[in-house]
């Protein structure tokens, strides 16, 4: 009721000072049109309207955006100037500042102590001391009155400048306040900034301090430069869609996550704008809804992030890291969004026009602070002069006749005349009055050789600033190449940045719930448990669904779903897999012929009715079968016996028909009725084996030829890793396997092919070398000592490899080069083999040479019918449906 009393006791005015729009005295802030008894809205105009614009444009331009001529948002400013106003070099109380503060901030206390512990924890402008929380688990600070606080060095270098700085009142009009700090660094992209005003926001990443000197060295060069943020958590980021940190950009950020073992996993790194615990309760939660499966976790981050995840035996540690990315906070996607005040305006703007602006208005600081020093120098040179022809020549004898002031300075100006025509200046009264304050004891120890010398110096330095003004630019270079040989030490890149992969939920989710069918009445799902149990399933799959009339459909799993009635076949659908091929045989009608396919489903409609027949009425699938490598099995086909038909039964192989579009007709098997279809041998694959590449720069495995071939597999294939450590293991190229960073040797292996290596025993302290072939293909094996100081040298896979030795110089003696021949030096051994020592002498390093001539035996590939998922335009239906022909004259089933 207060409140209302003193919203409506307003004074009365003259009408003639009633503003248009607004209430008189005693109204309510209503709009004053004429207002029907029946309406039920009341419009609110007049004041609200315009306290609205200036509530919004208050909070944009002194709450949440920061300024692009210093970085600084008014409540860290002010934080910054109240600091450097206590600063005597020893550490202050936070509560202490943050009163000070108050002075400038016409805000409480517990807004002003957050936004200093954020200053200081980005460890820049702020030497801090005590508890001032944890970016790495997300512990807050301790209380104010418990933690200290000081300028840092480079803040005292960099971000202050009384006499070029720009001051304006305080909001009580009792103190003077910067209106932006002379900060001569890009500090606004060295700290990022975020914040959330009425009807905008900003979101503006950090960058790496070293980087953002050397793109401003870039600038003030003319050369091009390229930012990307930086991050104090570290983690690997993906900024191909940057944008230079504009609207409309995103940055992928991911936690480094490793194997420690078979069952364990370890997380070092984590995502910008996460912390250990929002990323613990993110996996907890993914755990409790079955995307992934894990035991325990376990947090040991102190000073470095370490999170423990614990493995139930069998579960998949590159499956499960990809499915942490996917379903957990572990990646996180953050939109940037470049908005700054300028000219006291909002404006939207890329962090490469940020950084220009702050590199040129650096340079514009610089020249006024040489200007200023210029002119004191000058000043000082001026005076010293006048000094000197004061002493030197004694004219301060000429005033002890003098019984006036006024005729002590005319009897000193008149002394000075002869001897100032070299002086840049004229001598004025307060130059004269200068004069006269020099004390006796001064006088008497005068010394025109020092004198002299100091003025010399200052003549030195006078030029110097001088020829600093005339060349600009190299100054400013110059100050930021003493800038990061200052402060840029231990300031290196933390945050890895990497093209991310594709990560497809489908294919690492974990499959924790069982789908059932109920085929005669047409029902699919998961809550089917009385019915025929198909496969494990997520929540988030799709499945496949074929009638027996010829009806195929893809739908989203459920807990139950009419799909349609005599289901004859239901699976989990991979829209992207063209090596699973359908094999089916289809009667036309109710009578008609009956037809031959073969064909892949990839690209579907959800819940779209698909006809594989030819669409007539009653038509009916005779066989069926789904092949996931592309098997051609062969059936038998029996006839029913009419009229005169001599042959009632005969063979078909399904690697005779082409695979073509799941909507294409088919080949005639005959005109007559089918009586029935047997299964008479099973098939091999008609694909051809598998093209693997490896993309060094996501370091994934993919069939998109990214990156470097590593041959063609079959189902059988294993690929060989060996680690710099001095581990091996053979595995079955799965393209979701994650590798580590030491890995040196990734290549299709082959079992009769001996791996050569040189090595460093740390036990005996010798060199050896060991030929050696792959024992147990599925156990990963250390094929060197397990000593401490044992190193593996060099690892060669050719059949004939061959090595140089180069020795190290030995009491000046210089060996010559040693090559050798491994397959001569030693036979092959087995892995648990200690080998042949190389030699005893000292060496410096080993070099890989080119191997012997040899040719492998050729491995004999039966001929194969198809490509996988493309065909050529000759096998392809003229009948045939979703056919994609390209530019090139490839065609893409569909």
């Amino acid at each position: 009721m207060e409140e209302e009393e003193e919203l409506t006791n307003i004074p009365e005015q003259d009408g003639d000072d009633i503003v248009e729009g607004q209430p008189s005295a005693g109204d309510h802030f209503y709009d004053h049109d004429e207002v029907n008894p029946d309406d039920t809205i009341t419009k609110v105009t007049g004041m609200y309207k315009d306290w609205f614009l200036d509530y919004a444009s208050y909070v944009i331009l002194e709450r949440a955006v920061p300024a692009i001529e210093d970085g600084f948002k008014p409540v860290q400013r002010r934080i910054m100037h109240a600091l450097k106003e206590l600063d005597d070099g020893r550490y202050n109380k936070v509560a202490n500042v943050v009163g000070h503060t108050m002075q400038y901030h016409p805000h409480g206390d517990a807004s002003i102590g957050d936004a200093m512990v954020q200053i200081g924890q980005k460890d820049l402008l702020i030497d801090t001391q005590g508890n001032w929380g944890n970016i790495l688990t997300g512990d807050g600070a301790a209380a104010s009155r418990y933690i200290e606080a000081r300028l840092s060095k480079f803040a005292l270098e960099v971000l202050y400048s009384p006499k070029i700085t720009e001051w304006g009142m305080s909001y009580d009009g009792r103190k003077a306040e910067p209106i932006h700090l002379p900060v001569k660094f890009p500090l606004l992209l060295a700290q990022g900034g975020e914040g959330i005003a009425v009807g905008l926001s900003t979101k503006i990443l950090p960058h790496n301090f070293n980087e953002l000197i050397d793109a401003s060295i870039r600038i003030l060069k003319g050369k091009s430069f390229q930012l990307f943020p930086d991050f104090q958590t570290a983690g690997i980021a993906d900024v191909s869609n940057y944008n230079d940190g504009m609207r409309g950009g995103r940055v992928r950020v991911r936690a480094k996550i490793a194997q420690l073992d078979k069952q364990t996993l370890v997380i070092s790194q984590i995502p910008f704008s996460t912390n250990t615990s929002t990323l613990i309760d993110s996996i907890l939660k993914a755990n409790e809804k079955g995307k992934i499966k894990i035991k325990k976790i376990e947090d040991n981050t102190a000073a470095e992030v370490e999170i423990l995840i614990h493995l139930y035996p069998g579960v998949s540690p590159d499956k499960t890291i990809d499915a942490l990315f996917a379903f957990t906070a572990c990646e996180t996607s953050v939109a940037p969004l470049g908005c700054v005040i300028e000219d006291n305006k909002p404006r939207f703007v890329g962090v490469s026009e940020m950084l220009r602006v702050s590199t040129h208005r650096t340079v514009d600081l610089l020249k006024k602070e040489l200007e200023i020093l210029l002119s004191e120098l000058e000043e000082s040179w001026h005076f010293q002069s006048l000094e000197r022809i004061f002493i030197e020549n004694r004219i301060y004898r000429l005033i002890e006749e003098e019984e006036t002031w006024e005729g002590v300075i005319a009897a000193i100006d008149k002394g000075l005349k002869p001897h100032t025509k070299h002086l840049k200046r004229a001598v004025t009264e307060d130059d004269i009055v200068r004069l006269t304050e020099i004390r006796i004891k001064r006088i008497s120890k005068f010394d025109i050789d020092k004198a002299q010398e100091k003025i010399e110096a200052l003549e030195g330095e006078i030029e110097q600033v001088k020829h600093d003004l005339a060349n600009l630019t190299d100054f400013a270079i110059a100050y930021f190449t003493r800038l990061k040989e200052k402060y840029g030490k231990g300031r290196e890149r933390q945050t890895e940045l990497r093209i991310f992969d594709v990560i497809q939920s489908t294919k690492v989710v974990l499959r924790n719930t069982k789908l059932y069918v109920n085929r005669e009445e047409g029902f699919v799902g998961t809550a089917l448990k009385k019915d025929e149990y198909v496969a494990d399933c997520s929540d988030i799959d799709d499945i496949i669904v074929f009638l027996r009339d010829g009806t195929m459909m893809v739908t989203k799993v459920s807990d139950k779903a009419f799909v349609g009635k005599d289901i004859i076949h239901v699976a989990v659908f991979d829209k992207n897999d063209k090596r699973t091929i359908y094999n089916m045989v289809y009667r036309d009608g109710k009578s008609g012929p009956s037809y031959i396919k073969r064909f892949n489903v990839s690209g579907v409609t959800r819940d779209k009715a698909y006809d594989l027949t030819n669409g007539t009425k009653g038509s009916q699938i005779l066989y069926f079968s789904c092949n996931p490598n592309g098997e051609a099995e062969t059936i038998t086909i029996l006839l029913r016996q009419i009229g005169t038909i001599k042959k009632l039964k005969w063979d078909m192989d399904f690697a005779e028909i082409a695979i073509k579009g799941r909507a294409s007709k088919g080949n005639t098997v005959t005109k007559y009725p089918i009586k029935k279809i047997e299964l008479k041998e099973k098939g091999i694959s008609t694909l051809k084996p598998r093209k693997i590449w490896f993309d060094d720069t996501v370091q994934k495995l993919n069939v998109d030829e990214r990156g470097e071939l590593l041959g063609e597999f079959r189902p059988n294939d294993r690929l060989l890793i060996i680690n710099q450590s001095g581990k091996l293991k053979t595995i079955v190229p799965e393209l979701t396997t994650h590798f580590d960073e030491d890995m040196v040797v990734l290549e299709k292996w082959i079992p009769n092919k001996p791996i050569s290596v040189i090595y460093f025993d740390g036990e005996k302290e010798r060199y050896f070398v060991k030929r050696f072939l792959v024992e147990n293909e599925g156990k990963e094996e250390i094929f060197i000592s397990e000593h401490p100081n044992s190193q593996m040298e060099i690892v060669l896979t050719d059949y004939r490899p061959q090595a140089e030795v180069v020795f190290a110089k030995v009491k000046g003696n210089q060996k010559p080069n040693l090559t050798i021949d491994l397959e001569s030096f030693i036979t092959v051994k087995g892995i648990k083999a200690l080998g042949n020592q190389l030699t005893s002498d000292k060496i410096k390093q080993i070099n890989r040479l080119e191997p012997l001539p040899y040719e492998p035996p050729v491995e004999v590939i039966p001929e194969e019918l198809e490509v996988e998922g493309n065909t050529t335009v000759a096998d392809v239906d003229a009948d045939a449906g979703d056919v994609q022909v390209d530019d090139e004259g490839q065609i893409t089933l569909f």
